[in-house]
C-alpha cells in the first residue's frame, strides 16, 4: 500500500468543483497531479546508514494555521480531538524548519485533515492520479490532507505501530509536503523521512 501525494496548482476563486466523498462533499481546486510517493520506501531509506541534520530554528515564524480534523468514515475508530491537537503541534514544529522561500504551510490560514475510507480514497486516487486502489495520504496544495483510515490501520499492523501513531505519521507527511518537502528522488526522500520521524517524536512529547 503506497503513500500517494499530489499537489495542485494555486487556488483560483471560480470553478471549484464539488468532489463527492461518501455522504460528504469537499470543495477542491482544479489542478494538475504533481507526483506520487509511498511511505514504505521512506521507512526503508531510514534504515540505511546516512547522516542528515536538519535544524529547527527558534526564530520568528509565521502564524500556525488552524487545523481541523473530520472523520468521514465509520470502519475505523479515530480519536479526532487527539489527532487535531497533535496536528496543531506538528504544524508549529514544521514551520520552524528553514525553507528557502515561502511555502503553502507558511501562508495557509486553515488546513483540513479528512479521514476517509479505502473506497473514498480509491475514488480520489483514480480521479486525480488515474491510478486504481487506495493509498495512504493525498495532500492538496491549498490545505486539504486526505488520510485513509483503513490503510493506516493496515500499515500500523504491518510495521508494528499503534493506529494513533500511524495516523500522526500521515499527518506529518502531509504537513511537510505543504512546507515544501519533496520525496521524488532518493536523497530528498531520505531527508524527508528523517525530518518526518523527528517531527513525529517531538510533537508527540509536547504537552
Amino acid at each position: 500500500m503506497g503513500l500517494g501525494l499530489f499537489q495542485l496548482q494555486q487556488r483560483r476563486a471560480p470553478d471549484h468543483p464539488k468532489l463527492s466523498v461518501g455522504a460528504e462533499a469537499t470543495s477542491l481546486t482544479n489542478g494538475i497531479p504533481h507526483h506520487s510517493c509511498w511511505l514504505g520506501r521512506d521507512r526503508q531509506l531510514l534504515r540505511r546508514k546516512a547522516r542528515t541534520v536538519v535544524e529547527m530554528k527558534p526564530k520568528v515564524q509565521p502564524a500556525v494555521p488552524e487545523i481541523t480534523v473530520r472523520n468521514l468514515q465509520r470502519k475505523v475508530p479515530v480519536k479526532v480531538a487527539d489527532l487535531a491537537k497533535f496536528a496543531q503541534k506538528a504544524a508549529k514544529l514544521c514551520l520552524r524548519l528553514p525553507r528557502m522561500s515561502k511555502t503553502n504551510l507558511s501562508e495557509l490560514r486553515e488546513i483540513s485533515v479528512l479521514i476517509v475510507s479505502d473506497r473514498q480514497m480509491a475514488s480520489l486516487h483514480r480521479q486525480f492520479m488515474n491510478e486504481s486502489g487506495p493509498t495512504d495520504v493525498i495532500t492538496f496544495q491549498h490545505g486539504e490532507i486526505f488520510i485513509s483510515a483503513e490503510t493506516a490501520r493496515g500499515n500500523a499492523q504491518r510495521f508494528g505501530n499503534a493506529l494513533a501513531r500511524e495516523l500522526r505519521l500521515d499527518v506529518v507527511h502531509g504537513l511537510l509536503h505543504l512546507h515544501g518537502f519533496d520525496d521524488r528522488n532518493e536523497p530528498d526522500a531520505r531527508k524527508m523521512a528523517i525530518v518526518q520521524l523527528r517531527i513525529l517524536t517531538h510533537a508527540s512529547r509536547l504537552k
